[in-house]
């Protein structure tokens, strides 16, 4: 390439992918596109010509969000471009592809439909933190304009404020240079550990019996019929949270593992016969800023991966599950062990071995990678944990939502005011698991609140306008 345009673009900045957005290019497909959506439910209807001004106003504040992807013969990098976002109407099913590889488009959108603004993103750019602050601040700068009665910050108040830079990569800033020399061996399996497939703990890291499946263990693995044209099936609950603190509790463990725990028991009542040991596995995103201070909006968490056997006494009532995965999040969320999986992931990552392998080659080994992770799991879950608006935007949000494109069952929960949305994906027609999570719920005298999207020709045809 070579004119104007080739000069323009050799002067835009760019930088490499961080760790671990290189796996999300290499796994995804045309049911899993890798893609999550935010979503905020207002009191009145979106007017798109308000929205799209406070679009333009938070955009200007993100570098990190004006790139757009590209690929050279040995990796992938990101790259500042001009392209200026527009909103849509959200009228096409969810989370579907963003990035294509013969197209340079920018890597997120901002849909509307009704009272609710959606945030769609590919997960190479940013995770659920960085999401998050755009979706913060574009909430804010709507509500401002929409409302100017309400008070509170102006869109023009900050204009100059950068929010998030477009270079910092927090993997390289707090992982890349450590002392001493570790084997490509050692490398190599704090890759596949990272992940999501197993590891395990030293024998004295607990004095708790270890419930680690034999050799001939059998992992649990959802299957059913694929909705007809791979669109995600999204059931949404919407329920109190205090109730659910409560019983997480009650339990001694976090609302993260009650979760997980209920859900294992709702695919054990309606696809297991329960006459073996089956094990049952989640994996679990652990946003590293927690431990790492950083504000940088770029992906920045690792992958814990908890599991659980059922049969034996004492090993199938909820109490017991709570306490066995709560057990092994207190062993893997560490400083000290999250600090030595990460200094092996980035060494594995630029060691000279694969440096220069071409990116071809090393999407076949980071896929095959992925699929030996989806092979051993069951669920994967993330909670973002409870959100708070500044004032005068929280006085006209409703709701906040949160879900993603899924290779199997995807459990997804965010909390905010009073209210926790659980939200359930999978490429699948089926949902015999989702209404037992939901029995489950209420068993427990919590109500729940469900809805479901349209996968099927039956239901759309029966339902109207695709959902």
């Amino acid at each position: 390439m070579t004119g104007p345009k080739a000069a323009r673009d050799s002067h835009r900045t760019w930088v490499r992918l961080d760790n671990a957005a290189n796996i999300f290019l290499a796994a995804r497909n045309e049911a899993d596109t890798k893609v999550f959506r935010l979503a905020a439910d207002l009191d009145d209807p979106i007017v798109p010509e308000v929205l799209q001004r406070a679009l333009d106003h938070v955009y200007a504040r993100y570098p990190l969000f004006s790139a757009v992807l590209r690929h050279g013969i040995f990796w992938y990098y990101l790259q500042q471009s001009p392209l200026q976002p527009r909103v849509g109407e959200d009228v096409q099913p969810s989370v579907t592809h963003i990035y294509r590889s013969d197209s340079r488009e920018l890597l997120f959108r901002v849909l509307y439909r009704g009272r609710r603004i959606s945030l769609e993103v590919f997960h190479a750019l940013t995770d659920g933190t960085g999401a998050l602050w755009f979706l913060e601040d574009l909430l804010t700068a709507y509500v401002a304009l929409r409302y100017p009665e309400a008070g509170g910050d102006r869109p023009a108040d900050d204009a100059g404020a950068v929010k998030q830079e477009f270079t910092v990569d927090a993997f390289t800033h707090w992982f890349r240079s450590r002392k001493g020399r570790v084997s490509f061996a050692d490398q190599a399996a704090a890759a596949v550990e990272t992940a999501g497939l197993p590891d395990e703990p030293s024998a004295e890291a607990t004095d708790a019996p270890r419930r680690r499946p034999t050799p001939g263990r059998r992992v649990v693995s959802v299957q059913g019929e694929p909705t007809p044209d791979l669109r995600s099936r999204v059931v949404e609950l919407s329920l109190p949270v205090g109730p659910v603190l409560g019983l997480a509790r009650a339990e001694g463990v976090s609302m993260t593992v009650l979760l997980a725990a209920l859900f294992f028991a709702s695919v054990r009542e309606v696809r297991e016969p329960r006459r073996r040991e089956d094990t049952m596995t989640v994996s679990v995103p652990v946003n590293l800023r927690q431990f790492f201070p950083t504000s940088s909006g770029r992906n920045f968490f690792a992958t814990t991966r908890l599991e659980h056997t059922f049969g034996g006494d004492g090993m199938t009532s909820l109490g017991a599950v709570c306490q066995d995965l709560a057990e092994q999040f207190a062993r893997q969320l560490t400083r000290e062990g999250l600090t030595e999986k990460m200094h092996r992931l980035v060494a594995f990552e630029r060691h000279p071995v694969l440096r220069f392998f071409p990116r071809p080659l090393k999407d076949r080994v980071l896929a095959v990678v992925n699929w030996l992770n989806n092979r051993g799991l069951t669920l994967a879950m993330s909670n973002l944990g409870r959100v708070a608006l500044p004032g005068p935007t929280s006085e006209h949000v409703r709701g906040l939502f949160f879900h993603v494109s899924a290779a199997r069952p995807q459990l997804c929960a965010i909390t905010y005011g009073e209210r926790l949305t659980i939200t359930l994906t999978s490429p699948f027609v089926e949902t015999d698991y989702h209404a037992a999570f939901v029995r489950h719920l209420r068993s427990h005298g919590i109500p729940v609140q469900v809805d479901a999207t349209r996968v099927t020709e039956a239901e759309i045809s029966a339902g109207g306008a695709p959902a």
